[in-house]
Parts: C-alpha cells; structure tokens; sequence
C-alpha cells in the first residue's frame, strides 16, 4: 500500500504511486504505465430529479391556482378567478419582469399576508412574458443544484422559474446565490413571493441569503387598496365578485376579502356537524342572517345574538353540548392572520359577520331562508338607524311577499315592522291580510282598529273570531264595542216613542247599569 506524507503547506501527498505515458480526463485517467495502488475519487453528481424542460407547461396553459393564487369564491359558471385588477405597483412590476426575461435575475414581490403578492406577480408574467414561456414551478423544498443542467437542454424555450413563497425555496439545495448568478447566466428569470414577516426573517443578518436577498429591490404590495386602485375597481366589472368586494369591503383589503372568504365559508359550513362546533356555526348563521335582513354591517350585541338562536330549533337542539362561550371564541378567532367569521364591533361585546359571508350566502343554493321571527331583532339590532330600519322593512317586503298568501304568520310579521316604523297604512294592510287568512292575533289587531275608527259593526267580526279563540285582548275590546252598540241601540229604543220599546230599554238599562249598593233607588 503506498505511504502518505505532508508537504510543506500541510497537504498529504501520495507516495509509491506515478502515471506516466498518460493523462487526466475529469474522472477518467487514460494511462500508459500504472505504478502502485490505484484509488478513484468521483465528486457527487447534483441530483437531477427535475423534470426536462419540453415537460413543463406553457405559462398560457398553466393553472395559477395549482401554483399559489389564492382562490376566491365561485358560484355557477364564474370563471376560477374574477377579472384582474391592475394595482399601481404593476408598471414597476412589469419593466422588472421584462428586465429579468433579458437577463436574467429575480423578481420579488413582497407584502402582508393576503395583500395580493402572487396574483399580482402572476399576472405580471403573463402580461410580459410570452405565453409559450415554459414555466418551473417547484414544490417548497425541491433540489434545485440540478435546474442548471436541466436549463442547458432547453433548447429554443424561453423559461421562467416560478417560485411562490421564495423562503420554501432557500437554503443549500434550494435557491442560492451561486445557483442565481448561474440563472443569470443563462438569461432565466425567477419571479418570486414573500411575505413580509418572512422576508424580514431572511433579509437582515450574515448568511449567505441575506446577502442575495440584500441585491434584490423588492416591489411591496399593501394590504389596503389605494385610492386609484379602488377607483379601478369601482369600473364596470362583468363579475359579481369584484363587485361585492367593493361594496362589501370595509376597510379596503380586497385582496384579503376575495381570499379569505371561500376559507371562512368552507370552515364554517364544515363545522356545523355536531362533532364540531354547531354552538359557533349557529352564532355565526344568526349574524348572517341579520346582515342579510338589512342590517349590513351593523354590530349586534352578543345577547342578541345568544337570543336569536332558539328561533333555530333544530340547529339550537344540536347545538346544546357547546357552551355560548365556547362558541363566540371559535366564531370570532382570527383566521389566516386577517379575520374571525365575527367580527368585533366598535361597541365592546358587539359583533358581525366577516362582510363576505352573508354576500356569498346569497349566492349559495344551499343555505336555509331567514327565520320568520328573526326579522322583528334585525329591527331592534338597528334601533336608532332610521334608514336602516327602513331596510330592514324593504328586505321582508321582498323576501316574504311572496309566501304571504295563505301564511297568516307572515303578514303578523310584516304588520309589525311597518307598524315599528310608523306605516300605519301598509301596517293595516298586512294586519288584515293575515286576519283574513285566518290569523287570530292580527284579527284582534284589525278589530281594534275598526272600533277605534268606529266602524264598530266590521270591528266586531274580527273580534269575535279572536275572542272565540281565546285571545283576551280581543275579549276585553269586544264587550267593549258591544257595550256601546248596546248602549247606542238602548238609546234609540228609549227616544222611540214606543212604550213596549221604552219598558224594555228601561229594563235592560238597569240590568247593565245597576245602581251602586249604597244608592237607594
């Protein structure tokens, strides 16, 4: 076996072995004369798991949703994904990207959670690279050593790498800086997201990423729209998303609202299992409901919300085994770092739903009406709001109308709120609909009305029918009205002339109106 020793710089050198008559060749020696031992080192190979270019999609043909764009709600026939909306960081956006096509380089877009970062520099791809661009879009944590060698083999293909969530993508296997420069060498752009709690992890500090990331201008997004921005979308959209978004969006997050929603509404609607939390799903349906009978956005009271629940009966028997308490923390949780399902009021212990629920409840064919006797709390929840009180009276008009007929209980409900806002007329109306359908308290509400109007003769009618029902009230008012009639008809009988009349008016009177015990007569 041949000996080492160490030269003079502390290197081992082999000792007993020559080649002569011969040469290097990478890992191959070609030889004529061989002394000694022979030992053969090979340098690892970077893994090459990495599919070969002709095999990625086209950037026209590839899914954004498959690769990081966040969904939004989809109703029928809406496209996957509404109209874009341009945002006012695009123009930098895209000369960046069009810099990055011809010489390569990254392209960064950083932001809040849900500000809208990989829509954003999706759209910024497709609007300035060439459709037939093939497009690399690994998973976090992919070995990217071997994409060099892949790119060699591209041919006559224009690529891009794609890398949402750049930090699943740094470290020794992922994106390095020897890894970029040699991107660059080879004219590949890569477009990629942060967000900004993870760029600022990666950003600052000596390693070597933080260096590459130190070279990179990023383009920032912010969550709250900007005024232009807003102006944009406030054109004419052919979707009813954007439309929503811009008049349901309070605080002008409207890429979080379009993201969000379809997360909230999922979990929601999973959760309504009694294995889960019903308690809270319930909660959050009678927020909902209410915002969609008027009160928009108006935050209601917890108790409300508590006292609300028993007009679900068959929700509210599901939902026993979960304590309020438990339900409200579930319900108003933040979610994706942005929002709970309910959301806190200005006022403490208020809430109301996440704006984008009741909107898409709308939409939803497989969500149950608004409970009957929810419509008199939506009016109690906007006590105080003359124009919402109006609403909420609009919405029953439209929502309940059409199943009046035949419903006594319906047109009781819609007596009573126009009676709250003081439309007596239509009130009426709505009193004598239901009395005529055979509904007993509104027939006593109707009589009431005739007698105090004194048309005690049709006043009677419907308070017979109340009375014979039990209805004390209208017990009460009737011999009221009949007392009078009587004692108009007594009256009559007396100014006669008739003496058979007039014996029997003086008898009757005082069968009505006895004297008092201590009067002598």
């Amino acid at each position: 076996m041949a000996e080492d020793r160490e030269a003079p710089d502390g290197t081992a050198v082999g000792v007993g072995n020559s080649v002569s008559g011969g040469g290097f060749h990478a890992p191959v020696v070609q030889t004529g004369t061989l002394n000694g031992g022979l030992h053969t080192y090979y340098g690892q190979q970077p893994p090459s798991g990495l599919p070969p270019v002709a095999d990625w999609p086209r950037l026209d043909a590839a899914d954004p949703i498959a690769f990081g764009v966040r969904r939004t709600r989809r109703i029928g026939d809406e496209p996957p994904l509404p109209p874009y909306v341009v945002r006012d960081s695009d123009a930098v956006l895209g000369e960046r990207v069009r810099t990055a096509a011809g010489s390569g380089g990254l392209v960064l877009v950083t932001g809040e959670p849900l500000s809208g970062k990989s829509r954003t520099a999706w759209a910024a791809m497709l609007t300035n690279l060439p459709g037939t661009t093939r497009l690399l879009a690994p998973a976090a944590g992919t070995d990217l050593r071997g994409l060099p060698a892949v790119l060699r083999g591209r041919g006559e293909n224009r690529c891009v790498i794609w890398l949402d969530e750049l930090e699943g993508h740094l470290g020794e296997h992922g994106l390095t800086p020897a890894l970029l420069a040699e991107l660059v060498r080879l004219g590949v752009p890569v477009i990629a997201t942060m967000n900004d709690t993870a760029y600022k992890a990666n950003r600052f500090g000596g390693h070597a990423r933080a260096r590459m990331l130190a070279a990179v201008d990023t383009v920032e997004l912010g969550r709250e729209w900007k005024t232009d921005e807003l102006e944009r979308l406030s054109g004419e959209y052919e979707d009813d998303r954007l439309n929503d978004a811009f008049g349901g969006c309070e605080d002008g997050s409207i890429a979080a609202y379009l993201a969000v929603g379809p997360e909230l509404w999922d979990e929601w609607w999973w959760d309504r299992r009694p294995n889960a939390h019903p308690h809270g799903h319930l909660l959050v349906r009678v927020a909902m409901d209410l915002a969609k009978s008027g009160t928009l956005g108006t935050p209601i009271p917890s108790s409300l919300l508590r006292e609300a629940c028993v007009l679900y009966e068959q929700e509210a028997a599901q939902a026993a085994g979960e304590t309020f308490e438990d339900a409200l923390a579930w319900a108003s949780a933040v979610r994706h770092g942005v929002t709970g399902m309910l959301v806190p009021g200005e006022q403490p212990d208020t809430w109301r739903a996440f704006p984008s629920l009741p909107r898409d409840a709308v939409y939803r064919p497989d969500t149950l009406g608004v409970p009957l006797g929810l419509w008199v709390h939506a009016l109690e929840a906007v006590r105080g709001h003359p124009d919402l009180r109006s609403l909420v009276v609009e919405c029953a008009e439209e929502e309940l109308t059409g199943i009046a007929d035949g419903r006594p209980e319906v047109g009781l409900v819609l007596g009573r709120l126009h009676e709250a806002v003081g439309q007596g007329r239509y009130a009426e109306e709505w009193f004598r609909h239901s009395a005529d359908a055979g509904g007993i308290e509104a027939a006593g509400i109707v009589g009431r009305s005739l007698a105090d109007r004194g048309d005690v003769v049709a006043a009677i009618s419907y308070l017979e029918r109340a009375a014979e029902a039990g209805n004390a009230d209208a017990q009460t008012d009737l011999v009221v009205v009949l007392a009078s009639r009587a004692g108009f008809w007594l009256t009559k009988l007396a100014e006669s002339g008739n003496e058979a009349g007039q014996r029997v008016a003086t008898e009757l009177r005082a069968l009505m109106y006895p004297p008092p015990d201590n009067v002598k007569a």
